[in-house]
């Protein structure tokens, strides 16, 4: 993975904040029509968006992809179920991990890697509030830190 050819589309900050991420994974999507030029100009959003296992099949649902403002009438629907393109080994993977209770698959981050539109998704566990305000406190306490550092 060469990350230099890499151009983050969308970030999903919510997902770090709601789940522990135990792993990631890159998939491909299948998108239609205009949608790859509504990605490349930014217009998506995957703040609500969340995946599924159907059918041994990846789905991703509630992504929203604007419809291209240059394109005819046959746009598609913005927040229609999109399939992710993933090896049957990372599925089978995936699919043991989120059947088990408190996992989920939530996607990341939207990418252009290599000209290929790629979402990462990833198995979560859901974090409990106390887990939230603990996550928030280092994260302050750190800040902190390296203002003092700063100032020296």
């Amino acid at each position: 993975m060469n990350k230099s050819k890499d151009k983050l589309i969308a970030n999903n900050k919510k997902a770090r904040h709601e789940y522990f991420i135990e792993e990631v994974f890159e998939a491909g999507i299948v998108l239609k029509g205009t949608e790859v030029k509504s990605i490349r100009q930014g217009k998506v959003s995957i703040k609500e968006s969340y995946c599924m296992i159907e059918n041994f099949e990846a789905f991703i649902y509630n992504m929203h992809i604007s419809p291209y403002e240059h394109g005819n009438i046959y746009n598609e629907d913005p927040i229609r179920k999109r399939k992710l393109l993933l090896n049957k080994r990372e599925i089978k993977k995936i699919h043991g991990k989120v059947t088990t209770a408190g996992y989920a698959l939530v996607p990341l981050s939207i990418n252009i890697r290599d000209g290929l539109v790629k979402v990462d998704i990833a198995i979560g566990k859901g974090k409990k509030l106390y887990d939230k305000r603990e996550t928030q406190a280092k994260r302050d306490a750190q800040r902190r830190i390296e203002r003092a550092l700063k100032q020296y």
